[in-house]
């Protein structure tokens, strides 16, 4: 009888993506060693928040938001035609599938792990780029810290956070609450309502430093506030770094303000869940949001009172998936809904659209502005496709379409500092993909772009 090998996970996939720029990482991150006390209240803490959703569970009768909403399972089987797999890539017990498109040569070799090497890899360079990558492997959950090198070219996982519940998204914090300094944290938006704050300077840590919301406990007389449901994305205020903003599927957006860890401003002008959200990146009381109803409401956050008639607006046909400010031209703003389309406004003309095309068959998933080339919009769906668009204030054409065969493609990031350099997330190995859209001949034609040779 022929011996069973270890079952591949029925759900694998990775839903959230974030980059962390370059030097504001510590060269070498703090290990924790906790005491048997500090193991045994970390225990038992985990145990009365399971006995909590016991009974939230019981009590909640319309469901919320169900985990089918968001996971889409795909296959498992590898690809043989995929040429960088970095699948058996195994760092310190973690086995990661990792990819570097047109980064890592397909020939070469990964040097065998010694001492010295793994040394070496625990040292973060101030060259690096962290990759915040949200995994999600069965009822597992997890955000694993890769390094990324891109003059290296080298990728591997420095370190993990298990996470409460599934992450939906995750947005980098270059602030310390109560801190004199600058810090390096993440927030962590999930299925679960409660958002958690991590130090990325601290590793194997068991815990966050600090949440943002609580489901409350009727037993201990503690009473809810923050999100009511899953949180769907993060934005943080560059301008005002001690607040951070989350949409929901509870119909709100909040405004926290993480130093004192309450909501400061709650907006209730929605009618559906609220899927996308970002800050203006010049006009700090500027938030644009897209929701379910089909409706970018763009708010201005000093109105506390805000309702849905006193906002400027758009309506969009079908469910608004991604809203995004254009860094090149901060008046202009893409859209991407569940039907595939991409719409491009001005936020000084409320109800207007500048152009509009059916530029994936499934829902968008992700979409990336290049800092460089103004004209430039990549994007990807659900569809297993990443596109590259060029585009100008009155039209847009596409340029290239390529299929990574990752299955639904779930999530896209662009590097801060090279915005050709893209990270992707999917469900089919490699899970998670860094690729450069400079390696496609027709890109660089089309742009204009000299080829770089190695």
């Amino acid at each position: 009888m022929e011996e069973e090998g270890p079952k591949e996970a029925a759900i694998d996939f990775v839903p959230a993506l974030c980059f962390v720029p370059r030097g504001v990482a510590k060269e070498r991150p703090e290990k924790i060693v906790l005491t048997q006390g500090e193991l045994a209240r970390i225990i038992e803490e985990t145990k009365n928040n399971l006995e909590e959703d016991g009974e939230d569970e019981d009590d909640d009768e319309d469901g919320g938001m169900d985990v089918d909403d968001v996971v889409r399972p795909g296959g498992v089987n590898r690809n043989p035609d995929d040429e960088f797999d970095l699948a058996n890539y195994d760092n310190e017990g973690t086995t990661t599938t990792a990819d570097i498109g047109g980064v890592v040569d397909a020939n070469e070799q990964l040097p065998d792990e010694d001492n010295d090497s793994e040394a070496e890899d625990e040292i973060i360079k101030p060259t690096d780029n962290l990759i915040l990558v949200g995994h999600v492997q069965d009822d597992a959950a997890s955000m694993e810290v890769w390094v990324f090198n891109e003059d290296e070219e080298s990728l591997y996982t420095h370190h993990d956070f298990i996470l409460p519940s599934f992450p939906l998204c995750i947005e980098w914090l270059n602030h310390d609450p109560g801190s004199d300094t600058t810090g390096n944290m993440c927030a962590v938006g999930c299925m679960d309502p409660v958002i958690t704050i991590w130090d990325l300077d601290i590793q194997d840590s068991m815990e966050p430093i600090f949440k943002l919301g609580s489901k409350g406990n009727r037993k201990k007389h503690k009473e809810a506030y923050g999100h009511k449901d899953a949180v769907l994305d993060l934005s943080w205020n560059r301008h005002f770094e001690h607040i951070l903003a989350s949409g929901s599927v509870d119909q709100t957006v909040i405004l926290w303000d993480i130093d004192e860890g309450q909501p400061h401003t709650t907006i209730t002008a929605f009618k559906e869940k609220v899927q996308s959200l970002e800050f203006h990146p010049e006009e700090a009381q500027s938030i644009l949001t897209g929701s379910a109803d089909g409706k970018v409401r763009l708010f201005d956050c000093r109105n506390a009172d805000t309702v849905d008639s006193d906002c400027v607006k758009w309506k969009i046909p079908g469910e608004v998936e991604k809203v995004l400010w254009n860094p090149c031209d901060t008046n202009h703003f893409v859209i991407g809904t569940n039907d595939g389309s991409l719409h491009y406004a001005d936020s000084r003309e409320p109800k207007k659209l500048l152009w509009t095309i059916k530029g994936h068959e499934e829902e968008i998933s992700g979409i990336c502005f290049n800092k460089e080339l103004s004209n430039l919009l990549t994007s990807t769906s659900t569809d297993g496709m990443l596109k590259v668009w060029d585009f100008n204030g009155g039209a847009i054409k596409e340029v290239y379409s390529h299929d990574f065969q990752m299955g639904r493609l779930q999530c896209m990031k662009q590097c801060p500092e090279d915005p050709f350099t893209l990270a992707l997330g999917g469900e089919k190995p490699p899970r998670c993909r860094i690729y450069n859209i400079k390696n496609f001949e027709v890109v660089r034609k089309v742009f204009k772009i000299p080829e770089v040779l190695g």
